[in-house]
């Protein structure tokens, strides 16, 4: 059986991709990054991921994520900043779902900034 592919959109499967990034093997390298793991955490369920992600100055107390939304698939559509050189940086990004059977999508631009070393989501601008 062929290993599933990563719901972030990357060719890369799961385990190999953001898989890591959930188990605490890795870090995200880039803003990017960071926002496709978090997308691929919504669609996997992995509430303990995004809160570990998101600045602590915006982060809520718990998610409550709504099992009947499933996230399918992610449109990034710009990007500026968030490289392995900068401290800052922004995703622009259209993400797919299907909630009791219908389609919808979400755009965001979505904020990054460091912390103590590390990219987290810091809001939408």
């Amino acid at each position: 059986m062929a290993p599933r592919s990563c719901p972030c959109g990357l060719p890369t499967p799961y385990q190999d991709c953001c898989g890591r990034f959930h188990r605490g093997e890795a870090a995200a390298a880039t803003a990017e990054q960071l926002m496709r793991s978090r997308f691929s955490a919504f669609a996997t369920g992995d509430e303990a991921y995004l809160l570990r992600t998101w600045h602590p100055s915006t982060r809520p107390a718990r998610l409550g994520l709504d099992r009947k939304m499933r996230w399918v698939r992610l449109e990034v559509l710009e990007s500026t900043g968030g490289s392995v050189v900068h401290t800052e940086g922004t995703v622009r990004f259209r993400a797919h779902y299907v909630e009791r059977g219908r389609a919808g999508e979400q755009e965001e631009h979505s904020r990054f900034v460091r912390l103590d070393g590390r990219w987290v989501y810091a809001g939408a601008s």
